[in-house]
């Protein structure tokens, strides 16, 4: 294992979580998510129809819209944007995880909107989306069953999401930008409450790895879940 040492924390340590409900007051969930120096607006809208190729199917939709605002990152982003390819790149990976969540059924015919605005980007954005978005998502549902639009929440599961990589040759879970711009390696993985993975991204930026390296990156996500998934549950108790 490398030499890299980190100020403050552990190499297995997230950065410091915050978790604000009912930040906004116009959406039946919102939450502000922090995760160190970055900042994530999660939103989300209820709206009783589906997309038309859904029409008539009995079921629901969960979809996803992400934007870094302007201002939110000096480095790389002035005016705002919500079609690039990375951005639809991030805008499907939060609905696939948060879909994950939800029994469609359930839900039955109801799209849910997830927005995540990041309003200071420091690494880690799409995956303090997908944790703080899943907890607007069930803030919402909860909103509807107590107003009587659904007999029940169509929550499922726990979501979380969380970074690690690789910086001179020490595993780091919960990368700054700073990490995440100098790593060897780096992955986002996604995961249930119960341990089930959703979905692994990751990329060696110039040698290849092992799979010993992915194993311990794999451990320290699932450590770095379990956390978030618990705060997740202690935020809505």
């Amino acid at each position: 294992m490398g030499q890299y040492e980190r100020e403050g924390r552990g190499v297995d340590q997230l950065r410091d979580v915050k978790i604000t409900r009912g930040f906004t007051e116009m959406t039946p969930g919102s939450v502000l998510i922090e995760m160190g120096r970055t900042r994530v607006l999660c939103t989300v809208s209820l709206d009783a129809d589906v997309p038309r190729w859904m029409k008539g199917s009995g079921k629901g939709w969960v979809t996803a819209e992400y934007s870094m605002l302007p201002g939110s990152s000096s480095d790389r982003i002035n005016r705002r944007s919500i079609s690039g390819g990375r951005t639809k790149e991030i805008q499907r990976l939060i609905g696939r995880s948060l879909r994950a969540a939800v029994d469609m059924e359930t839900l039955g015919e109801v799209t849910a909107t997830v927005d995540c605005d990041v309003l200071q980007a420091n690494g880690g954005t799409r995956t303090a989306s997908i944790t703080g978005g899943w907890i607007a998502l069930a803030d919402a549902f909860d909103v509807w069953v107590a107003e009587g639009k659904l007999e029940r929440s169509p929550i499922v599961a726990n979501i979380g999401a969380i970074s690690v990589g690789v910086v001179d040759g020490t595993v780091l879970l919960d990368l700054e930008y700073i990490e995440d711009a100098a790593a060897d390696v780096d992955a986002n993985v996604v995961m249930t409450g119960s341990g089930g993975i959703i979905e692994v991204q990751g990329t060696a930026e110039g040698e290849p790895f092992d799979r010993s390296l992915l194993d311990t990156m794999l451990d320290y996500a699932t450590s770095g879940i379990e956390t978030l998934v618990d705060m997740q549950n202690r935020t809505r108790a």
